[in-house]
């Protein structure tokens, strides 16, 4: 990992078969070798790498995510410093991740992520901001950013926490796997491959079809994901990408335990739920244009489309029993935007436009019988959110003490929401009022040392009213939730085997909504974030190298209408986080790697009358290089031993219906892998 600164199964059918298809098409391919390189296409943000520099931003590249030998994404997120996932252990449904002291995001709508530049956060499904990181494929990824704090103009409404930005591979010729089966029938095969096609064009495939029986009862689930780009030079000037993604997953879910069910048995079912899991398809298509200019000046325009449809069962206490829900969305969304970046002799500037309108139909349902209804829609409605945007960074190397960057983002959002029938709930449907909202972003870094740099930031981020809120006319006078952020950080190479960075952060929110009754709601609370993010490397021999992620991080309530939260923590946010990595290379074909995480305590409730205790986790791996003489290149065999103790527990807690819930921890793992090039 770079710190970038400078440099049940019987009824679940197989899905995407075409997945299958390109796992074969990617190993027997062939690629045609050339001297000559041809120019990728870029993407919105590829400019802006120069400012990380005046921010946090934690960078996996290609070896790191190579390395880690991940079936899904956010597996990556404990080599961040202070992020966190908090499992909901839910098949099928994304997870709540932790970062910069929140705790929605992903799940909800506290970060933002981004691929290749194209948001992937989905305006009203379940949650404002929700995002499913699993219509990527770990193996096409180049590089995945984490822009931690509200500093990036790349986006608006949801980058209070951060930002996740991903970017996949758009250059090369190559054809890779990665497989992996193992305990609980769990099984993931990736394929990558970058063909080039003639003296012009190229072809960029990757597929992934993995699939689990889970450690619990009625836990299995299976998912596929087949992407692929299609990028031609015209001339000197002017290239053209087409790419597509889709991606099909369905899954069982044996819910969550009441505490006295998990502490007798952790990996168990509650016999109430019967049913719960889900099932969605995503396809996406989209087109980049690239014209140079001259004089490192570049115009980057792209357009696309998103279908969706997306459905989930939950049982969960209610009213004194258990009752199950379903959520139904059906989302479409179109995008375009105009990106112009350019580079002098000591400046780098990026100047953007875009367009985004997304539109939701949402059914809600309750007091299901697995799965079938009984009563009619609480919700049944349609909901439009319209974005359009301009942003704009110049990012100048003036001295090598004094590197500063300054950027601006100005969002203005409309939307509408309409009833599709009869429905039985009182939430807002009308037409939203007009919001925009203007967030600086200011940044300097300095290299007092050729083995010392210092950075220093002043940020800010926004929210707009949650869910339906921002539909009811009570809320045509609301401003949006305002999140401010100091850091100063250092990144410190202490010798040639040690490197630090140390992040010191505050966030101040400002302006949060409240409801004053049906209907009618204020600004009014605040919250206040502090923090602390370190990130150790440290070889001490060629042979082996160990590394060190550490953060922690306070949330407390500073206003509230209830004077009994002031001054209590903000639920699920770990006290702090901490991953210590080892590798030690045996001989030049074994390598012995291994991984403790400690996770803090968190509060369960607003109160902070309940807490998830502390717990740790181990994992174990062995890797083997396998000979040339097999033909193979980089062909590596791998034996791994996650939650190597067996450990027993909490991947979250909540308490919903009054009763305390628990999503139990991934038992031990045993998984057997083999990754190789041809």
């Amino acid at each position: 990992m770079t710190f970038c600164h400078f440099p049940p199964a019987a009824r679940r059918a197989p899905i995407l078969s075409h997945a299958a298809v390109t796992l074969g098409l990617a190993l027997g391919a062939g690629a045609h070798a050339t001297e000559t390189e041809l120019a990728p296409i870029t993407v919105k943000g590829q400019a802006l790498q120069a400012s990380r520099a005046a921010y946090s931003v934690p960078t996996l590249g290609r070896e790191d995510i190579k390395e880690a030998a991940v079936s899904e994404v956010e597996a990556l997120w404990r080599q961040v410093p202070g992020m966190h996932v908090n499992n909901y252990q839910l098949g099928g449904v994304a997870n709540s991740v932790v970062l910069r002291g929140f705790s929605g995001g992903g799940h909800g709508g506290d970060i933002a992520a981004t691929l290749d530049g194209i948001s992937l956060n989905e305006a009203m499904s379940h949650a404002d901001g929700y995002f499913d990181l699993n219509v990527v494929v770990p193996l096409e990824l180049e590089e995945v950013a984490v822009h931690q704090g509200p500093v990036s103009v790349l986006q608006g409404n949801f980058n209070r926490a951060g930002l996740v930005e991903l970017r996949t591979r758009r250059s090369g010729a190559y054809r890779e796997a990665a497989l992996q089966a193992g305990s609980h029938g769990a099984l993931d095969a990736q394929a990558a491959l970058g063909l080039r096609i003639d003296d012009a064009s190229q072809l960029f495939i990757a597929a992934q079809h993995a699939r689990s029986d889970g450690a619990r009862p009625d836990a299995g689930n299976e998912r596929s994901t087949l992407s692929a780009r299609w990028q031609r030079q015209l001339d000197a000037r002017w290239r053209i990408a087409l790419s597509g993604r889709i991606h099909a997953a369905q899954g069982d879910s044996p819910g969550y335990l009441t505490l006295s069910q998990w502490q007798v048995d952790p990996q168990g079912k509650d016999a109430r739920v019967q049913g719960d899991g889900s099932e969605k398809h995503f396809r996406t298509l989209r087109l980049d244009v690239n014209y140079d200019l001259g004089d490192d000046t570049r115009l980057l325009a792209y357009a696309y489309g998103t279908s969706q449809d997306f459905v989930r069962w939950f049982t969960r206490p209610k009213g004194g029993t258990w009752a199950q829900r379903e959520e139904r969305y059906e989302r479409s969304v179109a995008g375009t935007g105009l990106n112009l970046s350019g580079a002098t002799r000591s400046a780098q500037w990026t100047a953007g436009l875009e367009a985004l309108r997304e539109s939701t139909d949402h059914g809600y349902w309750d007091d299901l019988d697995k799965r079938q209804r009984s009563a009619a829609a609480i919700n049944n409605r349609q909901a439009r959110l319209d974005n359009v945007a301009a942003f704009g960074q110049v990012d100048w190397k003036l001295h090598p003490l004094f590197a500063p960057s300054l950027g601006l983002r100005w969002d203005r959002f409309t939307g509408a929401c309409e009833r599709l029938g009869a429905e039985t709930g009182a939430e807002p449907c009308t037409r939203m009022q007009p919001v925009a909202h203007t967030s600086p972003k200011l940044g300097v870094s300095s290299q007092v040392h050729e083995r010392l740099t210092l950075r220093a930031s002043w940020s800010e981020g926004f929210a707009l009213p949650s869910n339906f809120a921002k539909y009811a006319l009570g809320a045509a006078q609301l401003d949006p939730n305002v999140f401010r952020q100091t850091e100063v950080g250092l990144q410190w190479i202490a010798s040639s085997q040690l490197w630090l960075d140390l992040a010191l952060y505050r966030m101040a929110s400002s302006q949060e909504i409240r409801n004053l009754a049906p209907g009618v709601y204020e600004n009014f609370g605040q919250t206040l974030r502090r923090g602390a993010e370190l990130q150790a490397v440290w070889t001490p021999a060629s042979t082996l190298e160990l590394r060190w992620n550490y953060g922690r991080a306070q949330s407390r309530v500073t206003q509230n209408a209830n004077a009994a939260l002031v001054g209590r923590q903000v639920a699920a946010v770990p006290s702090y986080t901490s991953t210590l990595q080892a590798r030690w290379h045996m001989t030049a074909d074994w390598t012995l790697q291994g991984a403790l995480r400690h996770v803090g305590r968190m509060a369960v409730d607003a109160s902070n009358s309940l807490w998830s205790p502390a717990y740790h986790v181990a994992d174990l791996g062995l890797q083997y290089r396998l000979p040339a003489s097999l033909g193979l290149a980089d062909g590596t065999l791998s034996l791994t031993v996650r939650n190597l103790a067996d450990k027993s527990y909490a991947s979250s807690m909540s308490v919903i219906g009054g009763e305390r819930l628990v999503a139990p921890g991934a038992a031990r793992t045993l998984m057997l892998g083999l990754n190789f090039s041809l």
